[in-house]
């Protein structure tokens, strides 16, 4: 019956681990590769500049669905 206790024990350390890998994923993780992958769809659709700053940026406008337009600095492809 010992040896059951102890196996119940490391599952549930087991389970729990894994639900708070998850939280951090979904909780902080992912929000940055969001807002990283809709900054470079913003980018390839706006107008940008012909020329970039010194650290490789460019200001570029950007049409947003609704018609209203901002400023956003996307990296410089050349």
């Amino acid at each position: 019956m010992r040896e059951a206790t102890g196996e119940l024990n490391m599952s549930v350390i087991v389970i729990t681990l894994v639900a708070i890998l998850v939280a951090f994923f979904y909780g902080v993780i992912w929000p940055m590769i969001d807002k990283s992958q809709e900054a470079q769809m913003n980018c390839s659709k706006a107008v940008c500049e012909k020329s970039a700053d010194s650290d490789g940026y460019v200001n570029c406008t950007y049409s947003k669905k609704d018609g209203t337009t901002s400023n956003i600095q996307c990296k410089y492809k050349g």
